[in-house]
């Protein structure tokens, strides 16, 4: 994805619609996507987001992209994706937090609760 305006706020704020209900598009094998709006531009031509989620317990972000950079993934980047959603899923707790200490994971926070 090209440099956005994107912050880590824009996409805690998606994960709570989502958690609500609000969600795009189900693509299957717990791969979600959802439109975000940037500053001064709707939903509409803005950024796509495509996370992982499982019973809505726990969120990752996968890819983003731009309208304007591609209308959508193809058949083999959502097949990889959903592979890559399998494999994060099947991670434990430790696990986890050791990639988040490595930095291969990155967890945001939502202070506002």
């Amino acid at each position: 994805m090209k440099k956005t305006d994107l912050k880590d706020q824009d996409l805690l704020f998606a994960i709570t619609e989502m958690a609500a209900g609000l969600i795009d598009a189900d693509l299957g094998g717990n791969v979600l996507k959802k439109r975000i709006a940037l500053a001064g531009m709707g939903k509409r031509s803005s950024s796509r987001v495509l996370v992982a989620s499982k019973f809505l317990r726990r969120w990752f972000f996968l890819f983003g992209f731009t309208k304007n950079e591609k209308s959508n993934v193809i058949d083999d980047e959502l097949i990889y994706l959903q592979e890559t959603a399998k494999r994060l899923f099947h991670l434990s707790d430790l696990e986890i937090e050791a990639s988040i200490f490595a930095g291969e994971l990155k967890e945001l926070m939502n202070n506002d609760k």
